[in-house]
């Protein structure tokens, strides 16, 4: 499914071909009229039909009885015609700026070809422009998708790589990479919309993370039948967050302090314990000395099996699968980085700190 843009663009491209198409044919019957009615040599027909064509005046290669004379004139009839709309279709891509529209595209194109592990957006609306900036902030690489030109345009406007199309559709997701990314984001404005998204992405690629909005209790629980990893309300979640703002303000500016934001001083992040790279399998945290290493401090510990370890101790082991849930400054974070494996292939780059 071609966007808007793409439509015009593809439409003037098929015109301008079908143009040329139309002249060399035009020029072939030309052609094979002087040569087998008239019996010229191919030359002399090649020749005769260019010129005449091309209405520059010579005079006839042979003489041309009543009947030939007549399908010159026709020859000239066509050619004026067919080259008449081939310089109009091409004005007209000067004019709208086109064949500018076409590179652009297919740059944009080769920028999207070229990304991995990369994150999908899907929507522009008021929680994809949060979204968007929490991407940015992060320095994370993502691909925008939006159905409307004007979000389109307003996210291209902002540096954010984006594209008009519908999310719902395999054809559009493909275009984004969707088998090369590691997480999609369904912002959509409709739950059908991001119910169709999440099941048409996870058909791509099984192994992406899916994050979708949900509008109603209803369809949160069924976006989490459709294999959503995980499902936001805004209204839930904005309620349950007003709710803790008014009843423990200090624990809520931390939270949001080190959640959110490109200025913050403390940043959250995910660690995988992989058996092939990381040293510290087996050893507890009071053996690894992660807190006198690096600094950071370790928050929680998912086990392979699900289970949560909150506030671990220092003798509490390190096994392999295991997920660490790690606080500390940016300086931190990155020496932890270098001591065990993270979750993603990626950290984020953080804003360095007076």
């Amino acid at each position: 499914m071609y966007s808007k843009i793409e439509e015009k663009y593809q439409r003037l491209r098929k015109e301008l071909i079908g143009g040329v198409l139309s002249l060399l044919g035009v020029a072939l019957i030309g052609t094979l009229w002087y040569k087998l009615v008239e019996g010229w040599s191919w030359s002399d027909a090649a020749y005769m039909t260019v010129i005449t064509l091309a209405t520059v005046g010579y005079s006839e290669t042979n003489p041309l009885g009543d009947r030939g004379r007549l399908f010159t004139i026709s020859l000239i009839l066509m050619g004026v015609i067919v080259i008449a709309y081939i310089v109009n279709r091409f004005t007209e891509a000067l004019i709208q700026g086109y064949f500018q529209q076409g590179i652009r595209l297919r740059q944009r194109q080769r920028l999207i070809d070229s990304l991995t592990n990369h994150y999908i957006l899907c929507g522009f609306g008021r929680t994809g422009h949060q979204v968007a900036l929490e991407f940015l902030a992060e320095g994370i690489p993502f691909v925008l998708i939006d159905s409307q030109l004007d979000p389109v345009t307003e996210a291209q406007a902002l540096g954010y790589v984006a594209m008009q199309g519908d999310a719902t559709l395999d054809d559009t997701l493909l275009k984004v990479g969707i088998e090369r990314a590691i997480c999609l984001v369904a912002a959509l404005p409709s739950d059908a919309e991001n119910l169709y998204t999440v099941l048409s992405a996870k058909t791509l690629n099984p192994t992406i993370r899916a994050i979708a909005r949900a509008s109603s209790q209803e369809a949160l629980q069924k976006l989490q039948r459709a294999g959503a990893d995980a499902v936001v309300s805004p209204y839930i979640t904005g309620g349950k967050r007003m709710a803790s703002a008014a009843l423990r303000p200090e624990v809520m500016d931390f939270v949001d302090g080190i959640l959110t934001g490109a200025d913050r001083s403390f940043y959250m992040e995910e660690f995988l314990v992989d058996p092939q790279t990381c040293p510290l399998v087996g050893q507890t945290l009071r053996q690894a000395r992660l807190r006198s290493q690096t600094g950071a401090l370790v928050l929680a510990i998912r086990r392979a099996d699900g289970n949560l370890i909150a506030g671990p101790d220092g003798n509490t082991p390190l096994l392999p699968g295991d997920l660490l849930i790690c606080m500390g400054t940016a300086e931190q974070i990155r020496l932890l980085n270098r001591t065990l494996s993270p979750l993603r292939s990626h950290l984020p780059r953080r804003p360095k700190h007076s």
